[in-house]
């Protein structure tokens, strides 16, 4: 049997560097350097300042994943990086180690699309997808739902965020109850100790006129603005703020609205196969309540492993190894960043 090609995949669409290796569905490395914690003084990404941490990352994380995997950039291949969308100052950084790497080994590179990856990176999980799949992703730019009927080549949206992503969403409630950026982890640990019952938090984009313009799309700006003003009532009636009770409320009426409209699409679209996906899919309740509403509708839920929800190189190597199974040809060199790029666009 051939051996599977050896692809080296590059992210750095946001405050993560990831460089990682992959054959077919075999991972073999996966090495990332993070900036977020210069990030958290300013309480959000701030772009130049990834820009820059990419560049100080980029050469050794490159040597970590190939130290990783035991092998040299001879052995590799092809190579994969995110195109687009992103930060439009990270991704330049990614894209051109990656054709300067492309050029030095005589290799063909391809440019992806950093959403589809997400949704790739569950099949160094459980292996190929059974397409068609619906994909819900959930991560600090885009809340989206996706149906994938070809991982290399063909991505519909559903749906999406109407103004902040649920990643968003999770840190500047953050912000609001007094937990440190970011705001994910802080809010989960948090709600923990919480009573998820005790407020009542609107559910953005649900009720009957909004479902029939608005099937499968998200609005958490709304919820955020409830979450404030519950604050602010407490704290002007001398009410100590049960920061665990609001967290956990909070993170239920996000997990609730995310789990019913994929579940729908899956149920409306008859495709029987949910990928849950991104930085934020990482939280535990929205994992579990995916997990609970996909087996009571008998649908089959992936999700990758934690390591893989977040931005990671060896997604983009996953789905560059998708790409080059098709036998679709490279990208030129001279194709550009694209920080708004859509997701029916898997390769550029």
């Amino acid at each position: 049997m051939a051996v599977q090609p050896l692809i080296l995949g590059i992210e750095t669409s946001c405050d993560e560097t990831g460089v990682g290796l992959v054959r077919g569905t075999t991972l073999l490395a996966n090495a990332v350097a993070s900036s977020i914690e210069e990030h958290a003084r300013f309480g959000g990404v701030v772009p130049e300042v990834a820009s820059r941490a990419h560049l100080e990352a980029m050469t050794p994380t490159l040597q970590r994943a190939l130290d990783e995997a035991g092998v040299t950039l001879a052995d590799v291949d092809a190579i994969a990086v995110t195109a687009g969308p992103g930060l439009a100052g990270a991704l330049m950084v990614g894209v051109s180690a990656a054709k300067a790497l492309a050029i030095a080994l005589g290799k063909p590179l391809y440019g992806v699309n950093h959403l589809v990856g997400h949704v790739a990176a569950e099949q160094l999980e459980n292996g190929p997808l059974t397409e068609p799949v619906v994909a819900l992703l959930v991560s600090g730019g885009h809340t989206e739902i996706l149906e994938v009927t070809d991982i290399a080549t063909a991505a519909t949206l559903l749906g999406q965020t109407l103004d902040d992503a649920a990643g968003e969403a999770f840190d500047k409630v953050a912000r609001l109850i007094g937990l440190p950026y970011p705001g994910g982890p802080h809010i989960q640990k948090s709600a923990a100790g919480g009573d998820p019952s005790s407020i009542r938090f609107p559910r953005g984009l649900t009720s009957q006129r909004d479902m029939n313009r608005h099937r499968y799309d998200f609005s958490f700006s709304g919820l955020k603005t409830a979450v404030a003003r519950w604050v602010e009532t407490a704290e002007r009636d001398g009410v100590t703020v049960p920061v665990a009770d609001v967290a956990a409320a909070f993170q239920e009426a996000v997990a609730d609205v995310l789990t019913h409209k994929a579940v729908l699409a899956c149920k409306e679209r008859d495709v029987r196969t949910m990928v849950l996906a991104g930085g934020v899919a990482a939280n535990a309740r929205i994992r579990d309540l995916t997990r609970e509403r996909c087996a009571a509708a008998g649908i089959e839920l992936r999700q990758p492993r934690l390591s893989l929800c977040t931005d990671n190189g060896a997604m983009i190597a996953a789905l560059g190894a998708a790409v080059v199974e098709r036998g679709l040809p490279p990208s030129s060199l001279d194709f550009g960043t694209d920080s708004s790029l859509p997701v029916t666009e898997v390769l550029v």
